[in-house]
C-alpha cells in the first residue's frame, strides 16, 4: 500500500485546506516543532479510516471555537494493484466517498471496503478503539505508545494469523486439537481453569482436610487432659502444704509489731510539733520585745527628726504665703479679660443675627421674584397649552387610516394610467361650424377622449357611428375603477376630507399641535413642575416669610455705639472668649492649688509641731527609763528558755530520723500485701482444684480417646478414594502436558515465517540476540548470552526499540502473505541512546524498501543521515496560505 496525498480542512489547526502529497513509496520524513500538527495529521489518517463518519463522537476533531466546521479528509493511495481515492466529512456534513478505479461506494459500503482491506472494524457505537484497529493499530505507532505491543498485537492476532495460515496451510487444524479438548475436558471435570481441585477431588481434599484437624483438636484435647491430671496432683499438695504451714500468720505477727513501732515514732513526731509551736511562740515574743526597745531607743532620734522637719514646714509656709498676692492680681486680670471678651462676643452674635436676617430677606426678595415671574410664565404656557389641546381636538384623524387613503389614491391613479393604455382613444379635429356629439355631449374644434364603454358619435348631416371599446381587460379595469373610486369617496367620507391633500394636511396639523401640546408641557414642567396651585402657593409663603424676616431685622436690637467698629466674626469672638476663659480657668485653677499648698503647709508645720512637743514630754518621762530595763530583763529570760528548747527539739529529731518512719509504713503496706497475696493465692488453688476435678470429670465421660479412634478411622477411608482421584489427576495433567507440548511443537512450525522476520531485524540491534513470540504471535522471552527474561523487564528505550522491530517483522509477514502495509511513527525513538538509533536507522532504511514509512518528528537534526529529503509543515502551511484561491 502506498499513500500518494493527503488533504485536510477544517480539522483542528488546519481551518485552511492543506495538503501533503507526493508522499515517496519508502521513507517519508515529515518534521515540524511542537503543536505545528504532526500528530494532527496523524489523528487525520486514523479517523479517515477508522471512525465512522456519522459518528457524532470527534468533537477533538473540530476546529477550537467553530462549531459550524465540519472535518474533511481526502487520501489517495495505491493497493492491490488498484487507485483509491477517500473523501470523509464529519459533523457538520457527514459523507463518506470512495473510488476504486472506475468504481464507487459511499457511506456504509465504502467503509466496509477500508476495514476489508486493511484488516480492522468499526465501533458500533462511539468514537473507535484500540481493539477495533486490527493491523494498522499495530502498525501506526503513537505519540509515546511504541513500547506497548502486546495489546495491539493482540487486537490484530485474528488477521495475523490468517496471514500465517496462507503461507504455511492450516497446521493447526490437526486432529490432536480434538483429543486436547477431550483431554482438557476430562481435565476440567477434577480442576477448576486456573489449575486448583474441583468437584469431588475438591471435595475429598476438604473432607480430608477437615477429618484431619477433628483428629489434631481430639488429640490436643486428650494431651490437654493429661496435662489437667498432672496439673491436679500438683495443686493438691501445694494446697495442703500450705493450709498446714499457714505463713501468713508470720506475716501478721510481723504486722503487728512494726505498727507498734510506728505509733511509738508518731508519738514523738507529735512532741516534736507541739515544742516546735512553743519554740515559735518564744521567738515571736523575743522579736516584739525587742522591737519596743528599738522603738524606746529611737525617741531621742525622733525628737531630733521631728524638730527638723517643723523649721522645715515653717519655711515652706511663709514662701507660700508671700506668693498669695501675686495669685490674686493674676486671677483679677484673667477675669477683667473673660468679661470683655464674653462682651465682644455678645455683640458680635448680634451683628451675625442681623446678618443673616438681611441675607435671609436678600434670598426670599429674589425667590419671590423668581416665583412671580415662573407664576407669569407659567399661566403663559398654560394657556398654550390650552389652545394646543384644542388644536389637536380640531384636527385629530386617525393617521393609518389615511395611509390607507393614500394607498387607495394611488392605487386608483395607477389604474386610470392603465385603463388610458388600453382605452379606445377617440381625438377629433374638426372644420370651423362643424360640430359632434359623443354620448349626446357635442364636440367642436379639436381634442381627445379615452373610451373604456360603449359609446355614441353623431354626426350632423352624417348619422350615429357606436363605437364599442375592445380588449379582454377593459371590463374589470372598469370594474376595478369604480370600486376604486367608490373606495375612495367612502374613506374620505369616513374620515371627514373632501380631499386626500386635506387629510394630509388634518395629519400634519394634528402631529404639529401634539409637538406643541408636549413642547408647551415641557415648558410648563420646567417653571411649575407640581403644578400652578402649588406654584401659587410657594409664592404666597415665600412672601410670608419675606415680611416675616423683616419684621425680626426690625426688632432686632443693633449693636452698642461704639461697639460697631469692634465687632468681629462670631467665631473670632468664641476663639478670643475660649481663649480668655481659658486663661481664667488656669489662673482659677492655680489660685486653687495655692490655696490647697497654703492649707496644706500649714497642717504640715501644725502636725509637725504637734509630734515635737509629744515626743519631748515623752521623753522626759521617768517611766521611759524603767520601761527600757523591764524590756531588757525580759528579753534574757526568754533567750534562755530558747536555748534550752532548740536543744531538746534537736535530740528528739536526731530519734524520729534513726526510727526511720517512712520505711516502717513501707514495711505495714509490704506485710499487709503479703498477707492478702498469701490468703489470696491459697484460695486460688483452691478454685482451681475444683475447676480441674470438674473439667476432668466431663472430659472423662466424652470418651475422647473412643472418638479419636473413630475419626482416625474415617480418615484412612477417605484418604483412599482421595488417592484415586488424585493419580487420576496426575495421569492427565501428564497427558495434557504431552499433548500441549507437541501442539506448541506445531504452532512454532506455523510462526517460524514470523520468527525469520523478527530475527532478520533483531540481528541489526542486538547480533547473537534472540526473540521468541508466544502462541499468540506476542513477543515474549528475550535473550542475549546468558541474559534471559520478558521484554517487559527492558529498559524503557529497549522496550521502545523491540516494539518497532516487532511491528516491522509483522509488517514483513503482511507483506509476504499479499496483504496491504503502511507504517506510520508518530515522534518515535525518542528514548534512544545515539548508537541504539543508529543501528534502528539502519533497519528503517531497509525496512522501506519493502513498506512506505511515514516518519513525524520534531527532531529533524537526529535524523539527517536517513538518506532521505526531510519535508517541513510549517513550509507547506506557508505555501497553502499564499496560494492563489
Amino acid at each position: 500500500m502506498r499513500l500518494r496525498r493527503l488533504k485536510v480542512e477544517q480539522l483542528r489547526q488546519f481551518r485552511q485546506p492543506f495538503v501533503m502529497d507526493d508522499l515517496q513509496p519508502g521513507l517519508n520524513l515529515i518534521h515540524g516543532p511542537n503543536e505545528s500538527g504532526k500528530s494532527t495529521l496523524v489523528r487525520a489518517i486514523r479517523a479517515a479510516f477508522f471512525e465512522r463518519y456519522r459518528t457524532s463522537s470527534v468533537d477533538d476533531l473540530r476546529p477550537w471555537g467553530d462549531s459550524a466546521a465540519a472535518p474533511t479528509i481526502t487520501l489517495d493511495f495505491d493497493a492491490q494493484h488498484k487507485s483509491w481515492h477517500l473523501v470523509k466529512s464529519f459533523l457538520q456534513r457527514k459523507r463518506c466517498d470512495l473510488t476504486i478505479d472506475s468504481t464507487s461506494y459511499t457511506e456504509d459500503e465504502a467503509e466496509e471496503k477500508l476495514a476489508e482491506l486493511l484488516g480492522f472494524q468499526f465501533s458500533a457505537k462511539g468514537v473507535s478503539k484500540p481493539e477495533h484497529w486490527g493491523v494498522p493499530g499495530l502498525l501506526w505507532v503513537e505519540q509515546g505508545t511504541g513500547q506497548n505491543i502486546e495489546q495491539a498485537v493482540e487486537h490484530a492476532g485474528e488477521h495475523l494469523k490468517s496471514a500465517l495460515n496462507s503461507l504455511v496451510g492450516e497446521v493447526a487444524s490437526t486432529g490432536g486439537d480434538e483429543l486436547i479438548e477431550q483431554v482438557k475436558a476430562r481435565w476440567s471435570e477434577l480442576f477448576t481453569p486456573t489449575g486448583k481441585p474441583s468437584g469431588d477431588y475438591q471435595r475429598l481434599e476438604k473432607e480430608r482436610e477437615v477429618h484431619q484437624q477433628e483428629i489434631d483438636e481430639l488429640q490436643a484435647r486428650i494431651q490437654k487432659y493429661q496435662e489437667q491430671v498432672d496439673r491436679l496432683g500438683k495443686l493438691t499438695q501445694d494446697y495442703e502444704r500450705t493450709q498446714h504451714e499457714r505463713p501468713w500468720e508470720e506475716v501478721e505477727r510481723q504486722l503487728e509489731q512494726t505498727k507498734e513501732r510506728y505509733r511509738q515514732v508518731q508519738k514523738l513526731e507529735q512532741q516534736q510539733a507541739q515544742e516546735k509551736e512553743t519554740l515559735t511562740h518564744l521567738q515571736n515574743n523575743q522579736q516584739l520585745l525587742r522591737q519596743n526597745q528599738e522603738q524606746l531607743w529611737s525617741l531621742n532620734k525622733k525628737l531630733e527628726v521631728r524638730k527638723a522637719e517643723l523649721d522645715k514646714a515653717q519655711r515652706e509656709l511663709e514662701q507660700a504665703e508671700a506668693r498669695s498676692p501675686a495669685t490674686a492680681s493674676s486671677i483679677k486680670a484673667a477675669k477683667t479679660a473673660y468679661e470683655a471678651a464674653a462682651k465682644q462676643l455678645e455683640q458680635a452674635r448680634l451683628q451675625d443675627i442681623r446678618s443673616r436676617l438681611e441675607q435671609d430677606i436678600r434670598r426670599l426678595e429674589q425667590q419671590n421674584q423668581t416665583l412671580t415671574q415662573n407664576l407669569e410664565k407659567a399661566r403663559q404656557y398654560q394657556q398654550e397649552l390650552e389652545q394646543a389641546r384644542e388644536q389637536s381636538r380640531q384636527n385629530q384623524i386617525d393617521s393609518r387610516e389615511v395611509k390607507v387613503l393614500k394607498n387607495t389614491e394611488h392605487q386608483l391613479k395607477e389604474e386610470r394610467i392603465r385603463s388610458q393604455t388600453i382605452a379606445t382613444r377617440l381625438t377629433w379635429q374638426l372644420e370651423p361650424g362643424a360640430r359632434l356629439a359623443l354620448n349626446e355631449e357635442p364636440l367642436e374644434g379639436q381634442g381627445e377622449r379615452q373610451l373604456l364603454e360603449e359609446s355614441s358619435l353623431v354626426i350632423t348631416g352624417v348619422g350615429t357611428l357606436g363605437i364599442t371599446p375592445g380588449g379582454e381587460d377593459l371590463a374589470s379595469t372598469r370594474r376595478k375603477l369604480s370600486a376604486l373610486e367608490q373606495s375612495l369617496t367612502e374613506q374620505m367620507t369616513t374620515l371627514g376630507v373632501d380631499s386626500v391633500q386635506q387629510a394630509e394636511y388634518r395629519v400634519a396639523a394634528h402631529e404639529a399641535a401634539e409637538r406643541t401640546l408636549r413642547h408647551s408641557r415641557e415648558l410648563l414642567g420646567s417653571v411649575a413642575p407640581v403644578g400652578i396651585d402649588q406654584l401659587l402657593a410657594d409664592q404666597k409663603e415665600t412672601e410670608s416669610e419675606l415680611q416675616k424676616a423683616k419684621a425680626q431685622l426690625q426688632n432686632s436690637p443693633a449693636p452698642e455705639p461704639g461697639q460697631q467698629a469692634q465687632v468681629t466674626d462670631v467665631a473670632s469672638a468664641e476663639a478670643k472668649r475660649t481663649q480668655a476663659e481659658t486663661r481664667l480657668a488656669e489662673a482659677e485653677a492655680e489660685e486653687r492649688k495655692h490655696q490647697t499648698e497654703l492649707l496644706t503647709r500649714r497642717q504640715t508645720r501644725d502636725n509637725a509641731e504637734s509630734e515635737w512637743y509629744q515626743l519631748q514630754d515623752e521623753v522626759q518621762n521617768p517611766e521611759h527609763q524603767k520601761q527600757l530595763q523591764k524590756l531588757s530583763a525580759e528579753l534574757a529570760g526568754i533567750e534562755d528558755k530558747r536555748v534550752r528548747l532548740e536543744a531538746t527539739l534537736q535530740a528528739r529529731e536526731q530519734e524520729i530520723i534513726e526510727a526511720r518512719p517512712s520505711i516502717l509504713k513501707q514495711d505495714i503496706e509490704r506485710y499487709q500485701r503479703s498477707i492478702s497475696n498469701l490468703r489470696q493465692t491459697q484460695e486460688e488453688r483452691q478454685r482451681e482444684l475444683r475447676d480441674i476435678q470438674v473439667r476432668l470429670e466431663a472430659w472423662g465421660a466424652e470418651g475422647l480417646e473412643e472418638q479419636c479412634n473413630e475419626k482416625v478411622a474415617e480418615l484412612e477411608k477417605c484418604h483412599r478414594r482421595y488417592q484415586e482421584l488424585h493419580r487420576r489427576a496426575q495421569a492427565l495433567n501428564l497427558l495434557l502436558t504431552l499433548l500441549t507440548e507437541k501442539r506448541q511443537a506445531l504452532t512454532r512450525r506455523l510462526q517460524a515465517p514470523l520468527q525469520k522476520h523478527l530475527n532478520h531485524y533483531l540481528s541489526l540491534l542486538f547480533p547473537q540476540a534472540t526473540l521468541e513470540v508466544d502462541e499468540h504471535l506476542r513477543p515474549g522471552t528475550f535473550s542475549r548470552g546468558t541474559e534471559l527474561g520478558q521484554i517487559a523487564e527492558l529498559s524503557f528505550g529497549a522496550r521502545e526499540q523491540m516494539g518497532l522491530i516487532s511491528r516491522l517483522a509483522y509488517a514483513d509477514l503482511l507483506r509476504e502473505a499479499g496483504r496491504p502495509t503502511l507504517v506510520i511513527l508518530d515522534d518515535t525513538l525518542v528514548h534512544s541512546d545515539t548508537d541504539r538509533l543508529e543501528d534502528m536507522k539502519r533497519i528503517l532504511f531497509d525496512a522501506a524498501n519493502r513498506h512506505q514509512i511515514l516518519l513525524f518528528t520534531c527532531h529533524p537534526e537526529k535524523w539527517s543521515d536517513l538518506g532521505v529529503a526531510p519535508r517541513d509543515i510549517l513550509a507547506m502551511k506557508e505555501q497553502a496560505c499564499s496560494a492563489p484561491g
